[in-house]
C-alpha cells in the first residue's frame, strides 16, 4: 500500500479520473471503461480522456494480460449441436463486431471498431488460462504479503 496514492476505492472509471485529476500519476484499467469515455458526449469525460495516456504493458515481452471470458458446453446437454452453433456464432466475426460495438470491447476476432480502436492494436499476453489457476495460491500468498485489501 506504500505505492498508492490513495486507499483504492471505485471503479475503473473512478480510477481514470482520479489520474485525471492529478492524484495519482497511473492506474491499471480495462480498456472498456477508456471506451466508455471516449465515446461519451459529456464535456467532463471528454475532459478525463484528453488528460489521460493509455501504455499497453509488455509489449517488448510477453505482451497486455487479457481478460478472459469462457464458454463451454454441459457433457450430457440435450441440444449439444445447438449449443456448438450458438458458440460458433459467438465467435464470428459478426457477432464480436457486435459484442466489441456495444461494450467498447477489443473483439476476440477482427479489428476493433468504436471509441477503443482509437486506442489502437496491441500485443496480446498468450499465457494460457492454466497457468493463472497453478499459481493461483501463490499470488494469493504475495497479494496477503503486500496488504492487498
Amino acid at each position: 500500500m506504500v505505492n498508492f496514492a490513495r486507499r483504492p476505492q471505485g471503479n475503473d472509471t473512478a480510477q481514470l479520473r482520479t489520474v485525471a485529476a492529478g492524484e495519482c500519476g497511473v492506474t491499471i484499467a480495462n480498456t472498456y471503461y477508456i471506451g466508455r469515455l471516449l465515446g461519451s458526449d459529456a464535456a467532463a469525460d471528454q475532459a478525463v480522456v484528453e488528460s489521460l495516456g493509455v501504455l499497453f504493458p509488455n509489449q517488448a515481452g510477453r505482451g497486455a494480460h487479457v481478460n478472459i471470458s469462457g464458454a463451454g458446453i454441459a457433457r450430457h446437454a440435450p441440444n449439444r449441436d445447438a449449443a456448438i452453433g450458438f458458440l460458433e456464432y459467438l465467435t464470428s466475426d459478426f457477432a464480436q463486431r457486435l459484442f466489441a460495438a456495444g461494450n467498447n470491447e477489443y473483439p476476440v476476432v477482427g479489428a476493433a471498431t468504436g471509441p477503443v480502436a482509437q486506442l489502437g492494436t496491441f500485443k496480446e499476453d498468450a499465457a494460457k488460462a492454466a497457468v493463472f489457476s497453478a499459481n493461483q495460491s501463490l499470488a494469493v500468498k504475495v497479494f496477503d504479503r503486500a496488504g492487498w485489501k
